[in-house]
């Protein structure tokens, strides 16, 4: 019977937090309003999570278990997850049950009413440091302020997709993902619904700064063209101050009171335009480097391997 329901979930170094995710996803599996699949991806992972995997796959056939070949990212592991999904409405979440599987209960009632894309807006944000929470305001409020997709405040990846919006969705093959702002540029009628974001069940985070850093990065750029526009305009405005400090020197000369500075200020000055000119040469890098990723058309991600037992007391592997 082909599910109503399939629920996604990216795996890295989640052992601690497997069998209680497990647990709670049959639960929810239980609870749906339909049939339903749960896909796992491995996503390189280093500890034993495989193996738990494999086993949630045993001892109920309505789990899928995928291995990405190495560590492609939590993105393209979303992507994976999407890509194998066989569901009418798909529900990605996180392993480490900060999103608790519950609330796809709701998610799913929005989608009953007629919505393609259901989001999980966190309302609180328990277990998450000051600057994390601040750090995070900020930049939904900078992707909003320069970007050219909407994206709800305060919603990670945690959403339950219609079956049209989906395929809409994996027609888009960039390599560098930022998957919350995919499913805001393809449109369709969207919605959210509020939760309480879970301290971390166990282990530690897999999103370290500069992983966050990097994160927002993908976002602005992949939606925005402001830091081009910025470095343009920074660029127009050093040389309309330049041409005027040169007119300025010259009328100076012609009165007869050109005062020379020393050479502090001249060396202020120099690495002043030399730091903008390297930071132009960056920005127009990162945009470069990604238009080389596209170019080398390299595949999102290979999987090693597929596990789901074929019979129901007889584990197999394709």
């Amino acid at each position: 019977m082909e599910p109503v329901y399939s629920l996604v979930v990216p795996v890295y170094d989640e052992e601690e937090s497997l069998p209680e995710l497990v647990k709670r996803l049959t639960e929810l599996m239980n609870d749906l309003d339909g049939p339903a699949e749960a896909i796992l991806v491995d996503d390189g992972s280093r500890d034993g999570s495989w193996d738990l995997m494999t086993k949630a796959c045993r001892d109920d056939r309505r789990f899928l278990a995928l291995q990405l070949s190495r560590n492609f990212g939590h993105q393209i592991a979303i992507t994976a997850g999407l890509d194998a999904a066989r569901g009418q409405a798909v529900v990605v979440m996180d392993a480490d049950l900060q999103d608790p599987p519950e609330v796809v209960l709701e998610l799913a009632k929005r989608w009953r009413d007629g919505w393609d894309v259901v989001h999980a807006v966190r309302e609180e944000r328990d277990g998450e440091s000051g600057f994390k929470k601040a750090s995070a305001s900020a930049f939904y409020r900078l992707l909003g302020w320069i970007g050219n997709v909407e994206v709800p405040r305060n919603a990670g990846d945690f959403r339950l997709v219609d079956r049209r919006a989906l395929d809409a969705f994996l027609q888009l093959r960039e390599r560098n993902r930022y998957v919350r702002g995919m499913f805001g540029w393809v449109g369709f009628r969207q919605t959210t619904v509020t939760y309480r974001r879970d301290p971390r069940f166990a282990g530690t985070t897999k999103y370290p700064l500069r992983a966050m850093v990097r994160f927002a990065l993908d976002g602005i750029l992949s939606f925005s063209s402001a830091p081009l526009k910025v470095a343009l305009r920074l660029g127009f405005t050093l040389a309309l101050l330049s041409t005027l400090a040169g007119f300025t020197v010259i009328i100076l000369k012609l009165e007869g009171s050109l005062y020379v500075p020393g050479w502090a200020s001249l060396a202020v000055a120099v690495a002043f335009l030399s730091g903008v000119q390297l930071l132009t040469l960056g920005v127009i890098g990162e945009y470069i480097a990604r238009i080389h990723d596209e170019v080398r058309g390299r595949p999102l991600y290979l999987i090693s391997e597929v596990f789901r037992p074929e019979e129901p007391d007889e584990p197999g592997v394709r």
